[in-house]
């Protein structure tokens, strides 16, 4: 699969990689707020630039007005909205009470741009039209149970064949899936990640990168990272640790190779810093922060 609208191929100068974006948005195939991401993925000076986002889940206690004004005061530029995971609120009260007008005016109103769905519980279906009217954007979902070395390009192909009315509602309503890696799942090692990616034609799917799974394998989160290539939609910044230990900053993970793994692959989205069993609001705002200050720490030297 070619996806010129995301993102340009490690290598690609930033020229080229703006004809591929606009390719695309004159095609009609990129989200809204596409050209803008393609615009700044490099810095001012012609340097990559990391953009930061953050899952609704780590204040899953707070509506989702008081969520998005705290991330917001941390500096994340973008959202990711989940539903029910963890009796998260957040989606189902976006798509019950809100609607897609009123999403907008909570993220304008913080400044926050809508960047992905992750819709674990409910699935994509439900909330595809909520996405494409509020913007459009990424759904983010799982894949499928394991399967034998030898059963994998098999596996993959019925896999991503299943996959086809999810794309066509992707298309229908401006927005991408994104399948997550996990452990003990079809979409788990390096090789699965390849067959993703040599299988997939589709240029409404590609892959959520979870590290935290991928070192859960002893497999190395770089070469997940150039595996994924053009199709890589969505990177959680996870390691693989206890608690708190899951953040940037936080754990013993250098995140700065990864970093530098995604500028190389002219990554166009947003990174995620990301953890399961949240704390109390004060406290995950605080490790938060922290995990900020230090990824830009990690950009600066990447």
């Amino acid at each position: 699969m070619d996806n010129p609208e995301q993102r340009s191929s490690a290598g690609v100068g930033r020229r080229e990689f703006l004809s591929h974006v606009s390719c695309a948005v004159a095609a009609g195939v990129a989200a809204p707020g596409l050209l803008a991401s393609a615009n700044s993925a490099f810095a001012a000076e012609g340097r990559w630039k990391m953009r930061l986002s953050c899952s609704s889940i780590a204040l899953a206690s707070l509506p989702l007005d008081k969520a998005c004004e705290q991330i917001a005061k941390l500096g994340f530029e973008a959202i990711d909205i989940w539903s029910a995971f963890g009796g998260c609120p957040h989606l189902d009260d976006a798509l019950n009470r809100l609607g897609p007008n009123g999403l907008k005016e909570v993220l304008e109103k913080h400044k926050l741009k809508l960047y992905a769905f992750s819709v674990y519980v409910g699935g994509y279906a439900k909330y595809a039209e909520l996405l494409g009217k509020a913007g459009g954007g990424v759904a983010i979902r799982g894949s499928a149970g394991p399967c034998a070395p030898n059963e994998l390009t098999s596996r993959m192909k019925a896999f991503l064949e299943s996959l086809k009315p999810e794309a066509e509602l992707a298309e229908k309503h401006n927005s991408y899936v994104a399948v997550e890696n996990h452990g003990h799942a079809l979409l788990d090692s390096i090789d699965s990640f390849k067959a993703f990616v040599d299988l997939n034609k589709n240029p409404r799917l590609g892959i959520a990168l979870a590290p935290y799974h991928v070192q859960g394998l002893k497999a190395s989160v770089e070469d997940a990272i150039a595996a994924a290539g053009k199709q890589l939609l969505f990177f959680y910044a996870w390691q693989n640790a206890p608690g708190k230990g899951q953040l940037p900053g936080h754990g013993p993970t250098d995140f700065t190779p990864w970093i530098a793994a995604l500028a190389k692959a002219d990554y166009a989205w947003y990174v995620n810093p990301f953890m399961h069993g949240e704390p109390e609001p004060d406290s995950m705002t605080g490790l938060l922060a922290k995990s900020v200050d230090y990824l830009k720490g990690c950009y600066a030297k990447a």
